[in-house]
């Protein structure tokens, strides 16, 4: 996918860290950029569905390789 601005790697880490990193990393963006984050934390997929419609940015992208999840989150705001 074009256009990622930062790319967060959060394997290894578990709830909270992962929204705590992404949430950082959203703000080092520019609206309508991107950010990539890959976690091996079960509970990220919820995570992010949750993070994203409280914070209103877009979670564009979720796959899964293995025990690790690839998010893709667009700044909105």
């Amino acid at each position: 996918m074009a256009n990622i601005h930062a790319k967060i790697d959060c394997i290894g880490l578990f709830c909270p860290m992962p929204i705590v990193k992404i949430r950082e990393a959203i703000r080092t963006v520019p609206v309508g950029g991107m950010v990539e984050m890959l976690s091996d934390d079960p509970a990220s997929e919820a995570d992010m569905k949750s993070w994203s419609r409280r914070t209103g940015h877009d979670l564009l992208e979720i796959t899964k390789d293995g025990a690790v999840w690839r998010f893709v989150v667009k700044k909105t705001r």
